[in-house]
């Protein structure tokens, strides 16, 4: 009876450690243990196999997280692309086809809902190993010591990212505008632009994205 108490305290944690700090268990070392500990649990309760079940279960959500998360970063890194060469594309596309933010989406609402459909996916990959990371580089910076053990997950960075990529698309959706129109004309267009955007701000604080909002301003 103490035995079977004492794995359902030891399931419990288990179970909330994976769920979540599921990057603790990535390396095959740690896996291996977590096993190990698995198979000595199950045998408490070899009789009915509950016990067997929650385990199966436990780590089948464990390997589908660590699979998720897998493959965001892998998504992540094979759009990465260095800012030299987007230059280069844009240089070389004839000024015809490219096209303003106005021509793609002219309804500042739709606008500040794609926006923000971005930001949960963005916010949706932090998890609580990304703050962990943050507080574990910090401490290490205070002590002068080198964590080379701490994994490093990106979700916070690639969110940062996010926000510095925004800022820099509506500066320049309203800098171009001296390259595409006329001196006569693009006066009243940069306004315009400016003004879709101070519009698009206000549809993200009444969404209650203040994220774009604030990349936006």
């Amino acid at each position: 009876a103490k035995l079977k108490s004492f794995a359902a305290k030891i399931i419990q944690l288990l179970k909330e450690w994976t769920e979540t700090f599921p990057y603790d268990f990535q390396d095959e070392k740690s896996m291996k243990e977590l096993k190990e500990i698995a198979h000595r649990i199950t045998q408490c309760d070899e009789e009915n196999g509950t016990v067997k079940k929650i385990i199966s279960q436990m780590t089948q959500n464990l390997l589908m997280a660590l699979s998720a998360r897998s493959q965001y970063q892998e998504i992540r890194e094979k759009f990465r692309q260095p800012v030299t060469d987007k230059g280069t594309i844009l240089k070389t596309k004839p000024q015809s086809t490219q096209k303003d933010i106005l021509s793609v989406c002219c309804d500042p609402l739709i606008l500040a809902q794609q926006l923000t459909y971005i930001e949960l996916e963005r916010v949706s990959n932090i998890y609580p190993e990304d703050l962990m990371q943050i507080v574990s580089h910090m401490d290490s910076l205070d002590n002068h010591k080198c964590r080379g053990d701490v994994t490093k997950t990106y979700n916070l960075e690639a969110y940062d990212n996010w926000f510095n990529c925004l800022s820099m698309l509506v500066a320049t959706e309203i800098c171009r505008v001296d390259l595409v129109f006329c001196q006569v004309v693009k006066k009243k267009q940069r306004t315009r632009m400016v003004e879709f955007f101070i519009d698009v701000a206000r549809e993200c604080f009444n969404i209650g994205n203040f994220n774009s909002m604030m990349a936006i301003i």
